[in-house]
């Protein structure tokens, strides 16, 4: 079929007519199906079940030096875990330190630290009259809603296959003083599923921001979480980079478990310079005695080691591949060569992202919610909710069944379809 744009006006009102008809047909089906939010499926949590009965009444629940893990102490993280997570993070075990279950926790508490007592000894953030964060986008919706949260505004630099644009990042962060940060997901990034270039990566390092406490958030989620085995993003490291070229300090390096383990009872880390580390302990101090040992001790002893972590997403891309690989044939099928959708084809993570024609995304949500399909509501990859060309849907493909998958897909396409029909025929009657 030739491209949408290409339509006549009654060709248009016949198709939409079908439409129509089909999108009333599922909405009589009463389906109730859940797209929204990137969660692991039940086949992927039963995986990590054995970590359950690691630990018994009866086990040896003292740590490699000696500590009890029941007991208070210990609060950058038992050696065993530091090892771990430090290999899953590409950084030697005296370059991170383990938290609790969530890195999401961790990034907001160091924003939260850097508004009321500064970084490193600079001045706190809420001392300033402006503080400001580059976004690049799509991106998380989490990571917006902190600096949000937070009243730090934030300012969108476009995403490219390589990474964010980094002429724009460059300018911005060496002439504006009161940018202090830039969120990053740079393998497998959220939504696009894009790992940055080495390039890229390359020049973040050699950033020479105007701000001495400027920091890059950078949200490694999706380290070890590839699809294929025969093709695999390489991401390079960034903490490596910093200090070969003398600029050790100006990167946060944040992991966890959630999306390998249990989401809800994982463990997170940071990685970064021994200088940033000491100042990460100075609050930790008072904020805890310790983060839940027994957890870190329980993933070590059932992943054992990297091998162990890699072997163990190899069965999560057992499962999740083949609904990566549902979506993607199912959107080549029904609107390659139409002129009104394109998407992404990842290697890994957890998301595809998909651009519809400008104006459209809003209408492709509502429908779809309207046909008992729930999706990532429409402008959540932008700062403040707000897509100014109103066209990213961030697709999440892991939670529901195939079979569910499947529905969705088809229900998606159809109002794809009519929302682009509705679009061009408001067109050609202007």
């Amino acid at each position: 079929m030739k491209s949408y744009s290409e339509l006549t006006r009654n060709e248009l009102l016949n198709l939409k007519a079908e439409l129509d008809r089909q999108f009333e047909e599922i909405k009589a089906q009463g389906l109730s199906l859940d797209m929204s939010r990137g969660k692991p499926a039940r086949a992927q949590l039963d995986l990590s079940m054995g970590m359950m009965d690691v630990l018994h009444g009866d086990a040896d629940l003292s740590c490699e030096t000696g500590v009890d893990c029941r007991n208070y102490g210990v609060i950058d993280g038992i050696p065993e875990a530091k090892r771990l997570l430090g290999a899953m993070s590409e950084v030697e075990p005296e370059n991170i330190i383990i938290y609790g279950n969530s890195s999401l926790n961790v990034m907001f508490d160091s924003i939260a630290r850097s508004m009321t007592h500064g970084v490193m000894g600079y001045t706190p953030w809420c001392k300033l009259d402006k503080v400001k964060f580059l976004c690049p986008v799509p991106g998380y919706d989490r990571h917006f809603k902190i600096t949000e949260f937070f009243g730090i505004e934030m300012i969108n630099v476009p995403m490219t296959p390589e990474g964010p644009d980094m002429d724009m990042v460059e300018e911005l962060v060496q002439s504006d003083e009161a940018i202090k940060g830039i969120w990053c997901v740079p393998k497998y990034s959220n939504p696009q599923g894009y790992t940055y270039s080495q390039e890229t990566c390359e020049r973040f390092a050699r950033l020479k921001p105007a701000a001495p406490d400027f920091r890059i958030y950078w949200d490694n989620a999706y380290s070890i979480h590839h699809l294929y085995d025969y093709h695999q993003d390489y991401l390079h490291e960034i903490l490596e980079e910093c200090r070969e070229v003398g600029n050790p300090d100006i990167v946060y390096k944040f992991t966890s478990t959630s999306k390998v383990s249990f989401p809800g009872s994982g463990i997170a880390a940071v990685a970064a310079s021994q200088a940033n580390l000491d100042d990460f302990r100075k609050y930790m101090r008072i904020q805890t005695i310790g983060h839940d040992k027994l957890n870190q001790l329980r993933h070590v002893r059932f992943f054992k080691d990297l091998d162990g972590l890699h072997e163990h997403m190899r069965k999560h891309a057992a499962i999740i591949r083949p609904k990566f690989e549902m979506v993607e044939n199912t959107l080549d099928k029904e609107l390659t060569g139409l002129g009104i959708g394109e998407w992404t084809k990842p290697f890994g993570g957890y998301f595809i992202s998909f651009d519809s024609m400008d104006g459209c995304a809003k209408r492709i949500v509502g429908l779809a919610k309207e046909a008992g399909v729930v999706m990532t509501h429409a402008g959540a990859t932008f700062p403040y909710g707000k897509d100014p060309r109103d066209r990213n849907i961030r697709i999440a493909p892991t939670f529901p069944t195939l079979d569910e998958l499947e529905k969705a897909v088809n229900v998606f396409v159809v109002c794809v379809k009519k929302a682009s029909v509705e679009k061009l025929l408001r067109k050609k009657d202007a």
